[in-house]
């Protein structure tokens, strides 16, 4: 039996912390809680921890490094270059492969990268990668050109991709000023679309009677004939099944004559033409008029018919010149009146919108990863910065590998992240396997002979994060003469990650920055309730005979080894209390028999969640702030609708976030509902994670939160952010003696969890539901067959 080292295990296989507790009180033992511990104690383990591992960044500013940074645009905050003194160090100074700027959401990890790059670049690391959430490659651009002066940036998006990376593979020189090539992490995938090539020609082959005529397959750079698997001419019709088996290259002879000193001589040479061409994604070539109704369609305030009436009074050529090279020129287009084309409001609208935006005519077809792979030299990119670098943790990811791929073709790398993990060890161990894959086998973490990480990312569980094996004990009926016992084995994690991991892996090339950190004067308060709500004495009884019957349906199933209810049991007692508007009808995923029914027992009146919010929105109102609403069921269960129309009721402006907005749009439709004078503002916390400046709305509630760490983290801080002068206000509600409670306690356990490799503990908010917990599922399954 093996667990993380510290952590008990009792004969079930249940964690024994609080009996190991109760036995020292039980001795006189005094017992404190880590947090009382870290503040009484806190100043001299930090000197110890100090005079063990001296700082690498002692807080002495590089006059050469702050120089740089004083000639940029916008100069970083005090704390802002700090960091970014630190994070040059570890990669300069330090000759790190790689580092992480773990900064917290809102503190400018997009400035602080670009600051960095631009170091680098004097200190001779030219040309920087930049991987981004693909709604986020615009603002890049925006952020580089308003900060770098005279930088020089790709974007490595479009369908224009390919020819700009044939131009890349052609520089020779190094660049005199910043290159940035931005890329988004939907093109992140290594292969291209391609289909064979080839011309057919009417030939024979052989004499009288074995003479054969047809049309066959030729090469369409030498015209010789095309030989099968048997070495005989390829027929023409079976030519596109045969050469669609994988990528060939034409193996004719080609002959020629040259003269050499004073006369003709013969040559001969491999013709090696390749027989397949590149193709776009769908296989089809596209009119330049469809794709510039395309575009033009994509830019806010055009629609289907203002779009058409431009290209028939202006023309392809002209608007596509436009889109393509200045489009502040199309912007203030004129008409033949002389007259603008596009009111303010729209050429604002349009300008906000196409800051984002790049407009290209080309094909495309071929994935940039793989073509940095085959035809950039390794180093070609002298730093990759990786933005929410936490999203290529996974192990079989495509784009977590192609991560790996483009992390070889660069000097150093430095990756951006405000979860840096979201509770479980195994959550760092492929990242830090792309990161600095060296250091990783050299502390024994290889491949197997399987070529896999599969017994290293186990053993560096058991080493650094917590691991339970579970045994139970049961009789067994195989025994034939007598009776006998049967054991079982299984494996599980939990959530956690030890000092020692910590200490090794994260603390030596990790720069940590709150928002707190910034000082006075540059951010606002920022305070995180939560406010535990009592059903309806229906909803409480009706909940609780709901509960009764799923509970017994699960252990039943439980014991026959059905694990299939465990799913659905649980999402029907998280969704039902904010539900309850509708019929729940709870059926076995396999058989299909139904389980349990409860009517719908709220009509119109809203339930005691939802006045909570409806008054919280009165209150913000009145002081003039807007509220942002998250609800995770915007499905099967949508909530939305339901808030938005009692909202409106009440006399709210309320607008409704849907997954149908394009991620590159959200920000525009978020900016034109606040033109509209919204309230608030209703979506699911996914949508909104990752980017998005939600300053005008200062006030947040989450109605549900989801199991997602990352999310949750990342939502809650969208409007607390540089750039806020209102007071934020985060509040988290749940019903009270549901499993909405118990979701957030052990949401609470895995913030804590992430939050101990961000420099930080947690001591608000959803921290004081924080007692213990397993994973999320596991531990609501015990809860619920207790």
């Amino acid at each position: 039996m093996s667990t993380t080292p510290g952590a008990c295990i009792d004969a079930g296989g249940e964690l024994a912390g609080d009996i190991v507790v109760q036995g020292l009180e039980s001795r006189g033992v005094e017992v404190i809680p880590l947090s009382q511990f870290i503040a009484d104690f806190g100043d001299g383990l930090l000197a110890a921890v100090q005079r063990q591992n001296p700082p690498i960044y002692d807080g002495v500013p590089d006059p050469g490094r702050a120089a740089v940074m004083d000639a940029l645009d916008r100069r970083p905050f005090d704390k802002q270059a700090e960091a970014v003194q630190a994070i040059a160090r570890l990669l300069i100074d330090e000759d790190e492969p790689a580092a992480i700027l773990n900064a917290e959401m809102g503190t400018g990890k997009t400035m602080m990268a670009i600051a960095a790059a631009a170091i680098l670049h004097e200190e001779g690391y030219r040309r920087t990668l930049v991987i981004s959430p693909p709604h986020l490659v615009y603002k890049w651009r925006r952020e580089i050109k308003a900060t770098v002066p005279g930088a020089r940036v790709w974007i490595l998006n479009g369908p224009d991709t390919l020819k700009k990376l044939l131009e890349i593979r052609a520089m020779r020189e190094q660049p005199s000023v910043p290159e940035f090539f931005v890329l988004g992490r939907v093109r992140m995938r290594m292969g291209f679309n391609w289909l064979p090539a080839f011309a057919v020609r009417s030939m024979s082959f052989g004499e009288g009677e074995a003479c054969e005529s047809g049309r066959y397959a030729v090469c369409p750079a030498c015209g010789g004939v095309i030989l099968d698997d048997d070495l005989k001419p390829l027929r023409a019709r079976f030519a596109e099944a045969y050469l669609n088996k994988n990528r060939q290259h034409c193996g004719n002879t080609v002959r020629g004559t040259c003269w050499i000193d004073g006369r003709v001589e013969e040559t001969s040479r491999s013709c090696g033409e390749r027989l397949w061409t590149l193709v776009s994604r769908t296989g089809e070539r596209r009119d330049q008029r469809d794709m510039l109704l395309e575009n033009l369609k994509q830019i806010p305030s055009i629609g289907d018919k203002t779009a058409e009436k431009l290209v028939s009074q202006f023309g392809v050529d002209m608007l596509a010149g436009m889109l393509e090279d200045n489009v502040f020129e199309f912007i203030n287009l004129l008409n033949e009146e002389g007259e603008l084309v596009f009111s303010d409001r729209q050429a604002k609208r349009m300008e906000r919108g196409m800051a984002r935006m790049e407009f290209a005519f080309g094909q495309g077809g071929y994935q940039p990863t793989e073509f940095i792979k085959r035809y950039l030299p390794q180093g070609y990119f002298g730093t990759l910065i990786v933005d929410e670098g936490h999203e290529y943790k996974n192990e079989g990811s495509a784009q977590g590998q192609a991560m790996g791929v483009l992390a070889r073709k660069c000097q150093k790398i430095l990756l951006l992240t405000g979860t840096l993990m979201g509770g479980y060890a195994d959550d760092l161990f492929y990242l830090l396997h792309r990161l600095n894959p060296t250091m990783m086998i050299e502390d024994g973490f290889g491949y197997n002979n399987r070529n896999t990480l599969g017994t290293a990312s186990m053993e560096f569980m058991r080493q650094h994060g917590i691991l339970k094996d579970i045994y139970k004990e049961g009789s067994a009926t195989s025994h034939r003469t007598a009776r006998g016992k049967s054991i079982t084995h299984h494996t599980s994690k939990g959530p956690g990650f030890g000092p020692k991991g910590i200490m090794r892996y994260v603390v030596p090339i990790t720069v940590f920055l709150k928002l707190r950190d910034l000082g006075q004067g540059i951010l606002p308060p920022y305070d995180e309730f939560y406010e535990e709500v009592e059903m309806t004495a229906d909803m409480a009884s009706r909940y609780e005979e709901l509960m009764h019957t799923l509970k017994a349906e699960l252990k039943a199933a439980l014991c026959k080894g059905d694990k299939t209810l465990l799913g659905v049991v649980l999402n029907t007692l998280l969704a039902w209390p904010d539900c309850c508007f509708r019929e729940e009808r709870v059926v076995h995923p396999r058989s299909r028999a139904q389980l349990a029914y409860v009517p719908a027992i709220l009509g119109d009146e809203p339930s005691p969640k939802e006045k909570i919010l409806i008054e919280r929105c009165r209150r913000e109102k009145r002081q003039g702030r807007r509220v942002l609403t998250y609800a995770t069921y915007t499905g099967t269960r949508d909530t939305t609708a339901r808030m938005q129309r009692l909202l409106a009721t009440e006399g709210f402006r309320v607008a409704v976030l849907r997954a149908s907005v394009k991620a590159e749009k959200r920000e525009d439709w978020l900016f034109e509902q606040v033109d509209r004078g919204v309230d608030v503002v209703i979506t699911n916390p996914e949508l909104v994670k990752t980017g998005l400046d939600m300053l005008e709305f200062p006030t947040i509630g989450f109605m549900q939160t989801g199991y997602n760490v990352y999310t949750l983290q990342q939502a809650s801080r969208r409007s607390w952010r540089i750039g806020q002068t209102e007071d934020v206000n985060v509040n988290f509600y749940g019903y009270a003696r549901t499993a909405q409670t118990a979701c957030l306690e052990l949401m609470a356990k895995k913030i804590a969890v992430s939050q101990s490799t961000s420099g930080d503990m947690p001591d608000s908010g959803l921290d004081v539901l924080n007692q213990s917990g397993d994973s999320i599922e596991v531990a609501l399954a015990k809860q619920l067959i207790v």
